[in-house]
């Protein structure tokens, strides 16, 4: 029979070491990551879900044409989850000892997906979904960094891919709903028209003699 893996430090050890650096809050000795880079990568993520916010706003209130109810929908729904990512991160942030980075200054270039607004609700749909699978691909790659080091912020990023997953798989079904549907890459202008509706004819019936 194997022997009981040990325990790796005695109780008194972890509590004279809680007691050192206190200022650190949740960070203890036992933490072995370059915390430098996971709090450079958790502002660059930090980034990416802010730049996801505005550019979901911007398509909710943008959107027309005949799908864009629901489509405009959608977007609210993901705006609001990934506000919810964004604050997440910064929580994660502090308790890491760091500082979120909200400076509008440069959140373009910390941000992995851009802000880009099309005209048309097509076009809209395309852009999110190509935001979506820079996230999740940007997410995985910083989940394997962290690997085992971190399972708190690995924990935390898991349940933010598994949604920007469900959010790229709602932006697949919105594109080719919207193929299918046959609407219009732009739709016509519904202002209505200037021009005066032609004269009705009035019926004259055959002139009787007098």
């Amino acid at each position: 029979m194997a022997a009981a893996k040990p325990f790796l430090s005695d109780i008194q050890t972890i509590r004279d070491r809680a007691r050192r650096h206190m200022e650190q809050g949740a960070i203890t000795p036992s933490y072995t990551l370059d915390r430098d880079t996971v709090l450079k990568l958790l502002n660059e993520a930090l980034a990416t879900e802010i730049v996801c916010v505005l550019r979901y706003k911007a398509h909710y209130y943008l959107a027309s044409g005949i799908n864009a109810k629901s489509v405009a929908a959608e977007f609210l729904e993901h705006a609001n989850e990934e506000q919810q990512h964004a604050d997440q991160i910064a929580e994660r942030i502090t308790q890491l000892d760091g500082t979120p980075n909200f400076e509008p200054d440069g959140l373009s270039s910390r941000s992995h997906s851009e802000f880009v607004v099309p005209d048309d609700l097509a076009a809209m749909i395309e852009e999110n979904l190509v935001a979506e699978r820079i996230a999740i691909d940007s997410y995985r790659e910083i989940i394997n960094f962290i690997g085992d080091a971190d399972t708190t912020t690995r924990r935390m990023l898991e349940e933010i891919l598994a949604v920007e997953e469900e959010h790229a798989e709602d932006m697949k079904t919105l594109m080719e709903d919207f193929g299918e549907k046959g609407e219009p890459a732009k739709p016509k202008s519904t202002r209505p028209s200037m021009m005066k509706p032609a004269a009705k004819v009035r019926e004259v019936g055959p002139r009787t003699r007098k």
